[in-house]
């Protein structure tokens, strides 16, 4: 950046709303991705819509380009700053502004936490319902630009779901107030949601309106060991179809011993099983939790499922969660090459097999570690670095590999993003998922909203 750009951006913004020392670079200007070199000139921290729309006008003066960052939990390199870009990082654009009692929205900023907006709607004997690992550091502004999903998508859906209105600064610097709240508006192109899963691609969210929910029934959950894949659908269909279901979450055997090693958990079964299932189901009253009770039985009768337990507490519930949500966690220190995938929830036992002789084959002596949310057809696939091996080499190798997993995923007409979006890391693989005419659209709308090209170039397409 020139030292008359610098100058110039000091004057749209307080000092202490602008840093360029290397360490808030480096850790601004990265996400939960680590294969990429961050070579961000600044970080800057808006406090209002027209701290933004100055920026913007300001960037398209000086040709530089600008980052949207959140809470930089993302695994794509969608929020990295690699080509001496902006970032604008919306941590003290935090507030929980606005609730309506009677539409049972609240109004936020996008630096907004997302344990915090869960924190609030709970003040109000409410509940917000999507709901992940990362709920205490990602922000809300993030969670809007990928369409965050989680563990509770097969109950309540996605964050697209339960987003009825934004405020948006486009790339022109143009401020578009979209759905103001609204249940029906039937007048035209929604243009709220070509914002909702951009990854800020198209301008920056500044204001967002979130519906509410009621608050959830008591919940039971059950981990299952289970004989199979075939099984875990077999499982699947028997909760949807006869219990009120939460969440279907599966992982291996290996996902369970990473998180029995790194957080000294007791294993949740006597049997070790190659796979397991969680389940979350509602249970209302002593009826529900009877029923629930006979579908488990069901499954073992059946053979599905070789041995299990049903949380008698809220204490113990939360502990059958961690073994799941600490998978992420547990393998961080093997610097795991990710890849997040989705297919129809029918079609997931045939590709798992396909995509697992794939895999076997590329990785022989190398560990691979599955779980996913198999309730929507989304399974998240780890390779852990072998020990000895560069990062340099080993991310090579495993591109080599990716265009196998994505032809796989092609066939059954999957995607190559489930849920952590396109980024920097998916992007020469877009077409296996979109189509040319499709991509071609996706360019002529980044051009209406983006004219000069400085809004997160060079992600998703």
């Amino acid at each position: 950046m020139s030292t008359t750009a610098l100058r110039d951006l000091e004057s749209i913004l307080k000092k202490d709303q602008i840093k360029t020392d290397e360490e808030s670079l480096k850790y601004w200007g990265r996400d939960w991705t680590t294969y990429f070199d961050i070579k961000a000139s600044a970080i800057v921290f808006p406090h209002s819509t027209a701290d933004v729309v100055a920026l913007v006008q300001w960037a398209r003066q000086n040709k530089i380009a600008l980052i949207p960052s959140g809470g930089r939990t993302g695994l794509s390199g969608a929020a990295v700053a690699t080509n001496g870009e902006v970032v604008v990082s919306f941590d003290q654009m935090n507030k929980i502004k606005e609730f309506n009692s009677v539409d049972q929205t609240v109004v936020i900023e996008p630096g907004v936490v997302t344990e915090a907006l869960q924190q609030f709607a709970h003040s109000k004997q409410l509940f917000y319902p999507v709901d992940f690992a990362a709920r205490g550091s990602s922000q809300m502004g993030g969670n809007i630009a990928t369409n965050a999903g989680g563990i509770k998508v097969v109950r309540y859906g996605l964050t697209r779901d339960w987003v009825v209105g934004l405020t948006v600064v486009t790339g022109t610097g143009d401020v578009l107030e979209l759905n103001n709240g609204l249940v029906k508006n039937a007048t035209g192109y929604d243009l709220r949601h070509l914002f909702i899963g951009s990854e800020g691609t198209l301008g920056f969210i500044t204001e967002a309106t979130i519906k509410l929910a009621a608050n959830p029934p008591p919940m039971n959950v059950l981990v299952m060991g289970v004989t199979g894949l075939d099984a875990v659908m077999k499982i699947f269909a028997e909760f949807k179809t006869k219990t009120p279901l939460v969440a279907f979450e599966m992982f291996s055997d290996k996902a369970l011993r990473k998180v029995l090693d790194s957080t000294g958990l007791s294993a949740p079964l006597a049997t070790e099983c190659p796979f397991y299932v969680l389940a979350e189901v509602e249970t209302r009253n002593e009826q529900d939790q009877e029923h629930a009770l006979g579908v488990f039985e069901k499954c073992l009768e059946e053979g599905w499922v070789l041995d299990g337990v049903i949380s008698q507490s809220e204490v113990q519930a939360k502990t059958f969660w961690r073994y799941r949500e600490d998978i992420s966690e547990s393998l961080a220190k093997y610097s795991p090459y990710k890849n997040d995938i989705a297919v129809a929830i029918s079609k997931v036992p045939p590709f798992m097999e396909d995509l697992d002789q794939v895999l076997s084959k590329a990785y022989p002596n190398w560990e691979v570690v599955w779980f996913g949310h198999i309730g929507d057809g989304n399974l998240h696939i780890n390779i852990l670095r072998p020990e000895g091996m560069t990062k340099e080499e080993f991310v090579k190798e495993c591109r080599k590999v990716d265009v196998m997993v994505f032809d796989a995923v092609k066939k059954y007409k999957g995607s190559i993003s489930a849920e952590h979006g396109v980024g920097l890391t998916k992007k020469t693989f877009l077409n296996y998922t979109r189509s040319e005419a499709e991509i071609q659209l996706m360019r002529g709308i980044k051009k209406v909203f983006d004219p000069d090209n400085i809004i997160n170039p060079g992600k998703v397409i």
